[in-house]
C-alpha cells in the first residue's frame, strides 16, 4: 500500500535521529557545524533520546526538487531518491491510476503531477505513440472540459504543450484561463521562440524549456518578469537533444537548433531577475528526442545552470527553496524546524563547487533513510 513501505535502512519514520556536526545550507550559504533533529518525519528541535549520526562536517542540504520529470513507475522514485531528489514535479504521465499509485510512497520521492498534458492533435507531440484521447484539445471550446477532467483526476497543475504548428493563441489562452478558474498553475511547454511568445501572450505561469532556435532577448525577459512568470529551462534536455540530433540550420531563416540559444536564454533571463528552477525532463517516453536519466540528470542541470551564469547558491536554491515556493510546497525546500525532513548529506561543499552535490552520503525522504546511488 502507498505510504507503508519500510525505510531502505530499516529506520522507521517515527524514530528520532540527531544529525550532529553538519553544516546546513540555509539558502544564502553554509551555517557553522551544528545539529539537526529528525523527529517523526519532520525537522525537530529536541535531540533528547535521539539516535546520533555524526555528519563529520558534511553539508546538509534540503531535499532536492526536480521541477520537470515524466514518471514511469516505482523504479523512477527509487532512482530519484537515491540521487537526493526527494520531490519531483511530473509534467505528463498517464493513466491517472498510475500517478495515484506513485503518490505518498513512504521513503521514496514525493510527487506532484499534471496527469496527461494538453496537446494539439496537429502537433508533433500529438503524433507520439500512446498519446491518450483525453489529452487532445482541438480548439478553445474544448479547453474547459479538458481542464475539468484533469482536476477531477487530481492534477496538481495544468500542462499545455505548445508545439508549433499546433495550438493557436485562442486555444492556449482558453487553457490558461480554465486552469486559473480552477486555481491551478498553467505550465507551458515551449522549446521555440514563437512558442515562448505565445505562452507569454496567453498568460502562462511557468515556461518549461527554452528555445533551441533563437535565444530569448531582454524584451522577452522583461515581459516574463512583468508577468511574474517562472522559468524551468531543462538545460539537460536541451543539451541532450542537440547532442543526439546535432545542430541544424534552416536555410534562409537564420534559425536552427543550437544549445547556445538555450544557454544564452537562461543567462539573459537570470540577469533580468526571472526566477529559474532546476528541472531535467527525465523520462523513458518512446519517440521523444532524448531521455535524460532520472536522478543523475538533476546534478548535471545544476552544473549547466552555473555555467549559464547562476551562482552555486542560486543553483542550489533553484533545486530547493524556489520550486517549493512557486509550486506551493510550503512544508519543504528549507532545513527548518517543523518542515518535512527531506534532507541530503553530502561530503563536499556545493557552495564552493556545485559538483559536490554528487558526493551524497545519506538521503532522508520525510525522515526515512534512503541509500544513495
Amino acid at each position: 500500500m502507498p505510504g507503508t513501505q519500510p525505510a531502505a535502512s530499516g529506520i522507521p519514520a517515527d524514530g528520532k535521529t540527531a544529525l550532529t556536526n553538519v553544516r546546513v545550507f540555509d539558502g544564502t550559504g553554509l551555517q557553522p557545524p551544528g545539529t539537526v533533529v529528525i523527529d517523526c518525519g519532520l525537522i525537530g528541535a529536541d535531540a533528547g533520546g535521539a539516535r546520533i549520526i555524526d555528519g563529520h562536517g558534511g553539508v546538509l542540504l534540503p531535499g532536492l526538487i526536480d521541477a520537470h520529470i515524466h514518471l514511469s513507475g516505482t523504479e523512477t522514485l527509487e532512482r530519484l531518491s537515491a540521487f537526493g531528489i526527494t520531490t519531483a514535479l511530473d509534467m505528463g504521465t498517464w493513466p491517472a491510476e498510475l500517478v495515484d499509485s506513485l503518490r505518498g510512497r513512504g521513503g521514496l520521492t514525493d510527487i506532484r503531477s499534471a496527469g496527461v498534458g494538453a496537446t494539439s492533435p496537429a502537433s508533433r507531440h500529438g503524433q507520439l505513440p500512446g498519446r491518450p484521447a483525453e489529452g487532445f484539445v482541438s480548439g478553445p471550446g474544448e479547453a474547459p472540459g479538458y481542464v475539468a477532467g484533469r482536476v477531477r483526476e487530481g492534477a496538481d497543475y495544468i500542462k499545455i504543450i505548445i508545439d508549433l504548428p499546433g495550438f493557436d493563441l485562442a486555444t492556449v489562452s482558453a487553457l490558461v484561463s480554465a486552469a486559473h478558474d480552477h486555481g491551478k498553475l498553467a505550465i507551458a511547454h515551449a522549446s521555440a521562440r514563437a512558442a515562448v511568445a505565445m505562452a507569454q501572450q496567453a498568460g502562462a505561469d511557468v515556461i518549461t524549456h527554452v528555445p533551441l532556435d533563437r535565444p530569448l532577448d531582454e524584451d522577452a525577459a522583461a515581459l516574463m518578469l512583468a508577468g511574474r512568470r517562472i522559468l524551468v529551462p531543462t538545460l539537460t534536455m536541451m543539451e541532450a537533444i542537440c547532442a543526439k540530433l546535432g545542430g541544424v540550420q534552416q536555410a534562409g531563416s537564420g534559425q536552427g537548433r543550437s544549445y547556445a540559444a538555450a544557454h544564452e536564454s537562461v543567462s539573459v533571463l537570470h540577469r533580468a531577475g526571472v526566477p529559474v528552477l532546476a528541472g531535467t525532463d527525465a523520462n523513458t517516453t518512446p519517440g521523444v528526442p532524448a531521455s535524460p536519466p532520472f536522478g543523475d540528470s538533476l546534478h548535471r542541470e545544476l552544473e549547466l545552470l552555473t555555467d549559464a551564469g547562476l551562482s552555486a547558491v542560486d543553483a542550489l536554491r533553484a533545486a530547493t527553496a524556489l520550486p517549493a515556493r512557486y509550486f506551493g510546497l510550503a512544508d519543504r525546500g528549507v532545513v527548518e524546524p517543523g518542515k518535512r525532513a527531506d534532507l541530503v548529506l553530502v561530503a563536499g561543499d556545493p557552495v564552493a563547487d556545485i559538483r559536490a552535490t554528487r558526493q551524497i552520503e545519506q538521503v532522508w525522504c520525510a525522515g526515512i533513510e534512503r541509500l544513495p546511488a
